[in-house]
């Protein structure tokens, strides 16, 4: 997998991001790691659905997954009443 396909860590928690989700409407669903998904299911349609082929773009999504809700339960924490 190129460097171009990991999800940036970084850019993905904060700026433009970080923004879109904290102004986005209640009901309204966004999700950073969209584009790892999608990455990955192109991984999949590209090798006849060989899942043994896109063990780094499963990797990359789970990862954009865990950090993503760790930032959130964070983020929970901190704008909590009783914190």
């Amino acid at each position: 997998m190129s460097n171009k396909d990991s999800p940036s860590t970084d850019a993905q928690w904060t700026g433009a991001n970080a923004t879109k989700f904290e102004n986005k409407a209640y009901s309204e669903y966004f999700d950073p790691c969209q584009e790892a998904a999608q990455k990955s299911i192109r991984c999949l349609h590209r090798n006849g659905g060989d899942r043994e082929m896109c063990t780094d773009f499963f990797q990359a999504y789970r990862d954009c997954k865990l950090q993503w809700t760790a930032a959130r339960k964070e983020a929970r924490k901190k704008s909590s009443w009783f914190g």
